[in-house]
């Protein structure tokens, strides 16, 4: 690929508009229906990391910090890293059993509407055919356009593909190399140490592996280069061109200063593209990214304790210690799980739910039955969650939700008179996060002196089960169910209509 003309090429697409690279631009794209209705989407973690499967996904960096658990681990079971570095793991990752037909199913009968496999994560390493680098899954490893496969039938069973890229934490992410004289990263990197124009280097998995003193607190510490954020604008606009996803996720670092330039040029050439085709396109990013209204904002692991007016969505994982497969994961009940998907919708979210496939390309049985799980709920409950919007409030209940990112693994002992509400049409959908055992119901914002609920309430229905009980609107709008109704951890929900 002649890179130089391909940014002409950006640029041209962005003069062309409808989208210009101005904030004021972009904060005008709208946000897609699918996304909005959708509520529930995949995300896949899977790729070289998933080979030595040790500590989390973060195993290519920490393995070159000196005495870190990953490091020792890798020294007693490889050998030295200038032996045996983490590049050294690609021709391991063999996917001999992947099949994207199977991933699909399964993903559809979870209830997912959308898909968002890792397209590159800070490795650096690309799991779709590219023209930029050839470390990727087309020309290595698995030898397959991974991404395109998954496209293929991801789309064909009417769900939206998206993909992520987490390219930008590559400018520092193997950084710690260059302190190990006795590794490949150094070994490879040594010349641009050095001060040297090495195109050698360059051509590294590993490059540019900058930003030692670099502080994630600190916005405007160690800029990226620009060719390196070139680099990135095409490697990111080429999965655009090639796949046509219609989310793209991002992972945090893009928030630094210097990246708001191309962070601009990137949604301006996507969202023009997306006219071109005449798609309905998403950005996610963390942080201040991206300015308000120019993109949907991304809580990592997060929650909120009130409705927001904007679209947001929380990215989480099945497991609570890592995103990729690791030997002795720490999974999530579906549950749990589920009583997340319940609570960030009710607050005008969507729920993202990560797994970690294997390096030969299963997906674990602990991730895919936590899958059928949500999918079984969502088959008796979906119409709570999908095409709905918040209710006047997003629920009721002494427990609360504390408020930000990393929040999934909080213990959230949900009692019987938790709810959230959600609303389609003329009706009201409560979800009880605890069912009580004598099946006795007490909604207080519905009671016939409380100004949220003004008008007659005709019917009300416990899905799943083919009852309409009895209910009586005192201080509280009060239902009797009866006993022996048992959802287990589940949530259960009430269908209400109104007048």
């Amino acid at each position: 690929m002649d890179k130089k003309e391909y940014l002409k090429e950006i640029e041209s697409v962005i003069q062309r508009g409808p989208y210009t690279d101005t904030w004021d631009s972009l904060c005008e794209h709208p946000t897609p229906k699918w996304y909005e209705k959708g509520k529930f989407g995949i995300f896949i973690h899977w790729g070289v990391y998933s080979v030595p499967a040790f500590g989390d996904e973060w195993y290519p960096r920490k393995v070159y910090q000196k005495g870190s658990k990953e490091n020792l681990h890798h020294l007693e079971k490889y050998g030295p890293l200038n032996k045996f570095g983490y590049q050294d793991f690609i021709p391991m990752f063999r996917a001999e059993k992947f099949d994207p037909k199977e991933w699909a199913d399964l993903f559809k009968e979870a209830g997912a509407k959308f898909v968002v496999p890792v397209a590159e994560h800070h490795d650096g390493f690309q799991m779709y055919a590219s023209q930029l680098s050839r470390w990727n899954s087309k020309e290595m490893g698995p030898k397959r356009d991974v991404l395109g496969e998954l496209k293929k039938e991801v789309e064909g069973k009417g769900m939206v593909l998206g993909a992520s890229s987490h390219r930008a934490e590559h400018f520092w992410f193997f950084n710690g190399g260059r302190q190990i004289p006795e590794s490949d990263v150094y070994e490879e990197m040594g010349a641009l140490s050095e001060g040297r124009d090495d195109a050698a280097s360059r051509e590294s998995l590993y490059w540019p592996a900058e930003g030692i003193t670099r502080n994630h607190d600190d916005l405007y510490d160690n800029p990226p280069t620009e060719e390196f954020m070139e680099d990135w604008l095409l490697r990111t606009c080429e999965i655009v061109d090639s796949y046509r996803p219609k989310l793209i996720f991002f992972d945090w670092w893009i928030q630094v200063y210097a990246w708001k330039p191309y962070l601009r040029k990137f949604a301006a050439y996507y969202y023009n593209r997306a006219a071109e085709w005449g798609e309905e396109v998403a950005i996610d990013a963390k942080f201040d990214a991206y300015v308000k209204g120019s993109a949907v904002r991304d809580l990592e692991r997060g929650q909120l304790d009130h409705i927001t007016p904007d679209f947001w969505q929380n990215d989480t994982s099945v497991a609570k210690n890592s995103w990729g497969y690791t030997e002795g994961n720490d999974y999530k009940k579906a549950s749990d799980i589920v009583m997340d998907l319940v609570d960030v919708v009710s607050k005008n979210g969507a729920l993202l739910l990560n797994v970690g496939p294997k390096a030969d390309g299963t997906i674990p049985e602990e991730d895919a039955q936590i899958l059928r799980e949500i999918g079984k709920w969502l088959k008796v409950n979906g119409e709570a969650i999908y095409d709905t919007k918040p209710w006047k409030i997003f629920g009721e209940g002494p427990t609360a939700v504390p408020e930000g990112s990393f929040m999934d693994t909080y213990d959230k002992a949900f009692t019987s008179e938790d709810f959230r509400f959600t609303c389609r049409g003329n009706h009201i959908y409560v979800v009880v996060l605890k069912w009580p055992e004598d099946g006795e119901l007490h909604i207080r914002c519905m009671g016939k002196h409380q100004e949220l609920l003004k008008t007659t309430i005709r019917d009300v229905e416990l899905l799943g089960t083919g009852l309409h009980p009895v209910f009586f609107r005192n201080e509280a709008l009060d239902i009797g169910c009866g006993k022996g109704f048992d959802f287990g951890d589940m949530p259960a929900v009430l269908k209400i209509e109104i007048e």
